[in-house]
C-alpha cells in the first residue's frame, strides 16, 4: 500500500517548517527513512537533533530536507483532523456495552465504538487491546505510549472471551505483562456484573493485576450501567444493596493490604458503589493520587473536601433576596442535600434541590452526567424555579453547551423561562448561588 504520510494543515509562524518553505497542503511522508503512519510517529521521530524529512508538496514535488535542531524543538507542523487517520473501531460485543443500550435517534457520534490504543494514550480512552497485534505492542513500548487506559473486566481468559464476545480477548494478561516489562504505565478498569465477574472472579482479577504493580498503576471497579433499551441483549441486572456492600468490603480489605505493603491502595470502588451501598465515601488517603476521577473514582471525595473548605467562607447573609434551583441525578442527592441545607441558612438566600429521575435511559441510570435536557424540562415544567437554574457541567458535552439528547442549555432556558447557569464543582456552585459569579444568560 502506498504511504501517503500526513497531510499538513497548518504551519507555525517563524518555525523550522516555516523557514524551510513547507506549506499547508504538503504531505510529510517520512522522517529518517521511517514512513509516518500517524501523529505519534511524527512526535516520536522528531525527538532527534538531526532529521531527514521527506515531503511531497501540493503540486507533487518531492523534497528531501536535512534538519538540525534542538532535541525538544518541534518542526511547527499541525495535521488537524488527519493526525491519526481513521479511528480503529471496536470489534467486541461486550455483554454490558453501554453504546448498545443507547436510545434511538441520538447524535451519530454517540453510537461510535472506538477501540484505538493511540487514543487511549492521547486522550485517556479505555481500550480492550483485543485488536492490538504484537508489532503494535512493541511500538507502544518503543515509543513509550503511556499511560494507557485498559478495560480488563476479568483476567480469566475463558470468561473474558465470553464477556467480550471475542475469541481474541483471552490474551489480556499476556499483553499486560509484556507492556509492564516494557515499562508502560497502565490504568485499568473492571465493569462489574452481578454473578458474572464479581465474587471469586473479582478476587482473581485483583490478585492477577496487583502482581503487575506498579506498571499497572490502578484498578477501578465500576458497576454495570443498564438502560431501558436492552431488547435482544444479554440478561443482566444491577447490584442489590447487600451485593454492593460486599463489593466495597472486599475492595477496602484489599486497599488496606496494599496500603500496608506499598503505601498505595491500587484498587478502587467507584463512587456509585458507595451510593448504592449507602456507605460513606472513604477518606482522602484511600484515593492516593486520584488516578481515575474521570471514571467516577473519588469525585465525591474531592467534592466533599472542597465543600468543607468553602463552608468556612460562607457569609451569614446576602444583599437583597435570591432564589435558585440546583439540579442533580438521584445518586447526587446524597452529596448535594447537605449543601442546599447549609446554603439555606444564609439570610436572603433560598436554594432548592431538584432531583431529576432519568426517564430517557431508565431510572436505574442515576448519575447526573447522563441526564438529558428533556428530562430536566419534564421535571421542572410549571414549577417555581426562582431566579436561576444551576446545572452541573458534567451534563454537557465537554467544552460545549449540548446535552446527550442534542438539546442545548439555551433550549432549557427558553422552555423553562429561566436563566440557566452551568457550574463546575462546589466553589463554582456556591458563587453562582450567591450571585458572586457573573451569569452567562444562554
Amino acid at each position: 500500500m502506498k504511504n501517503n504520510g500526513l497531510l499538513i494543515t497548518e504551519i507555525d509562524k517563524d518555525s523550522i517548517a516555516d523557514e524551510l518553505g513547507i506549506q499547508p497542503g504538503d504531505r510529510l511522508i517520512a522522517i529518517n527513512d521511517v514512513p509516518l503512519r500517524d501523529f505519534l510517529d511524527y512526535r516520536f521521530l522528531c525527538a532527534n537533533e538531526e532529521l531527514i524529512a521527506k515531503v511531497v508538496t501540493a503540486n507533487n514535488e518531492q523534497w528531501e530536507i536535512e534538519i538540525e535542531k534542538d532535541y525538544d524543538e518541534d518542526l511547527g507542523l499541525a495535521f488537524g483532523e488527519h493526525s491519526f487517520g481513521p479511528t480503529r473501531r471496536c470489534h467486541n460485543r461486550c455483554v454490558f456495552c453501554f453504546v448498545d443500550q443507547m436510545a434511538p435517534s441520538m447524535r451519530e457520534t454517540l453510537y461510535i465504538k472506538d477501540d484505538d490504543y493511540r487514543l487511549s494514550f492521547w486522550q485517556g480512552n479505555f481500550v480492550s487491546l483485543t485488536n492490538v497485534k504484537e508489532d503494535e505492542l512493541r511500538r507502544i513500548i518503543e515509543q513509550k505510549l503511556g499511560p494507557l487506559y485498559i478495560s480488563v473486566h476479568t483476567t480469566n481468559p475463558e470468561l473474558r472471551c465470553r464477556m467480550l464476545n471475542n475469541r481474541h480477548a483471552g490474551k489480556i494478561l499476556e499483553q499486560l505483562r509484556l507492556l509492564a516489562e516494557g515499562g508502560i504505565e497502565m490504568q485499568t478498569q473492571i465493569v462489574l456484573c452481578p454473578e458474572i465477574n464479581d465474587g471469586e472472579e473479582l478476587k482473581r482479577s485483583i490478585n492477577d493485576l496487583a502482581k503487575l504493580w506498579p506498571q499497572v498503576h490502578s484498578l477501578a471497579v465500576v458497576p454495570v450501567g443498564l438502560t431501558k433499551y436492552r431488547t435482544g441483549l444479554a440478561n443482566l441486572r444491577t447490584f442489590t444493596v447487600a451485593e454492593a456492600q460486599e463489593v466495597i468490603t472486599m475492595i477496602e480489605g484489599y486497599q488496606q493490604e496494599f496500603l500496608e505493603n506499598w503505601d498505595y491502595p491500587f484498587v478502587f470502588a467507584s463512587d456509585e458503589f458507595y451510593v448504592m451501598a449507602g456507605k460513606p465515601i472513604p477518606p482522602r488517603e484511600n484515593y492516593a493520587d486520584f488516578p481515575q476521577t474521570e471514571n467516577g473514582i473519588g469525585l465525591a471525595r474531592l467534592f466533599l473536601d472542597e465543600w468543607e473548605e468553602i463552608q468556612e467562607e460562607l457569609p451569614n447573609e446576602i444583599e437583597g433576596e435570591l432564589t435558585a434551583t440546583l439540579i442533580t441525578g438521584t445518586s447526587g442527592e446524597t452529596f448535594l442535600r447537605p449543601v442546599t441545607d447549609r446554603l439555606n441558612r444564609i439570610k436572603g438566600l433560598k436554594v432548592q434541590l431538584e432531583v431529576v429521575p432519568n426517564h430517557f435511559f431508565g431510572e436505574s441510570v442515576t448519575v447526573a452526567g447522563l441526564l438529558t435536557a428533556g428530562d430536566i424540562i419534564r421535571a421542572l415544567k410549571g414549577k417555581n424555579i426562582g431566579d436561576r437554574l444551576v446545572l452541573p457541567s458534567v451534563m454537557l458535552r465537554d467544552g460545549e453547551d449540548v446535552f446527550l439528547d442534542d438539546l442545548t442549555v439555551n433550549d432549557v432556558s427558553q422552555q423553562l423561562g429561566v436563566t440557566v447557569v452551568v457550574a463546575e464543582g462546589p466553589r463554582d456552585l456556591v458563587e453562582v448561588a450567591l450571585g458572586i459569579k457573573s451569569i452567562v444568560n444562554w
